[in-house]
This record gives C-alpha cells, sequence and structure tokens, in this order.
C-alpha cells in the first residue's frame, strides 16, 4: 500500500483522512475490504484517534461503510452513486465555470493550457494517476477563480468517488477522457465565451455519467 505511509505530525486527522482516502480510491484498499483502526494507525505512524476521525469523514463522503460494534469496510462501487456523484461534481463545475470565465485572466488561461498538455501526455503514456492530477488541475482553476467554496467542498467531498470508478475502467482498458474536450473548453473560456464554456463543461462531466453505465 503505497498511500499508506507515515505521515507528518501536524495536522493528523486530514493527513490521515488524505492517505486512507487516495489508497480507497487507487484501489489499495479494496472494496469490501475490512479496515481497522489499529492497523491504520500503525502503518500512518500515529495514534488510533486521527485515523477514527478519517473514518468518520469517509463514511460521510460514501468511500467506508460502518456497522456498529462490528466493522468498517471500504464500499463496494455502484454505477448509481458514482452516477449520481457524477451529476452533482458536474453541476458544481457548471456553476463555477459560469462564473470564473469573466474573470479569468491570461495566467489562468495559460495553466489550464499547462494542465491539459499534461493531461495528454500522461493518457498517452498511460500514467492514469498523472492523467487525473492534471484533470483535477485544469478544472481546479476555475473553481479557484469563481471563489465559491460551497461548490469547492462539495466537488473535493464526491470527487473521489467518481475518480475510483475512472481508475477501474482505465486499468481494465478503458479509454481516458478526450484532451480534445478540454482543449474546446479552453478556448472558450480564452473568448469569453460564458455559454460555450457551460456547455463544454457539461459535456465533459455527463461523460463521467455515462461511464458509471
Amino acid at each position: 500500500m503505497e498511500a499508506i505511509r507515515p505521515v507528518p505530525r501536524t495536522l493528523l486527522r486530514d493527513r490521515a483522512y488524505e492517505a486512507i482516502r487516495d489508497a480507497i480510491v487507487a484501489g489499495e484498499i479494496e472494496p469490501g475490504a475490512v479496515v481497522r483502526d489499529a492497523e491504520l494507525a500503525e502503518r500512518l505512524g500515529l495514534s488510533r484517534a486521527p485515523v477514527r476521525d478519517a473514518f468518520s469523514r469517509l463514511v460521510g463522503e460514501g468511500l467506508l461503510e460502518s456497522k456498529p460494534q462490528s466493522h468498517t469496510r471500504v464500499t463496494p462501487l455502484v454505477a448509481s452513486d458514482v452516477r449520481d456523484a457524477a451529476a452533482v461534481v458536474g453541476a458544481m463545475h457548471e456553476l463555477v465555470t459560469r462564473v470564473a470565465v469573466p474573470r479569468l485572466e491570461a495566467a489562468d488561461i495559460e495553466a489550464m493550457r499547462a494542465a491539459n498538455e499534461r493531461f495528454a501526455a500522461a493518457v498517452s503514456a498511460g500514467d492514469v494517476d498523472a492523467a487525473l492530477r492534471a484533470d483535477d488541475e485544469l478544472h481546479d482553476v476555475l473553481v479557484r477563480v469563481s471563489g465559491n467554496r460551497a461548490a469547492a467542498a462539495t466537488v473535493a467531498r464526491y470527487t473521489p468517488l467518481i475518480r475510483r470508478l475512472e481508475r477501474q475502467r482505465f486499468g481494465e482498458g478503458g479509454s481516458c477522457r478526450s484532451a480534445g474536450l478540454h482543449e474546446r473548453l479552453i478556448e472558450t473560456c480564452a473568448a469569453g465565451d460564458v455559454d460555450g464554456a457551460v456547455l463544454g463543461t457539461a459535456e465533459i462531466w455527463r461523460g463521467l455519467e455515462e461511464l458509471a453505465d
């Protein structure tokens, strides 16, 4: 479990959460696997308290399920759950795109272009981790520029559910989202075309809903 490793003793609850979340999304802790706070605390070099806090947060986000006095385990991949999450995340991205496009500066557009170049290179190399990181970086420009913290929190909460399925599909030989869709989104953003950018964003996230099917 490469994602499960000792973490700095700062913000322990958040660090534990991120490490366990990333291991689940990466498939290093498989769907249905029972997780134990004592075992993961030892792997992370932490006490059990921050790991328990992380478990509680991950249960709320749908990556873990807990049966009192029995077990905590990784949730199975359920297509309807992923589809619902993709619909919510997509709606948030459409919202932030509408707000962000009129505020974008040249440096923001350049950051999106650079992220898409990394995305395309990673897809070509079959590097799913790098592709998903670059995808996040591209869309995060719009989230950041919009300044909508509620939308950002919603995206952060539900995107891991989607990423878990994406990683599985790509690992099975599925195709990654097209860099061409990103390029069209970037061009509409650069042109200040709010409606076009929103439509492009909707097309990208609709593809993720279809992936769940």
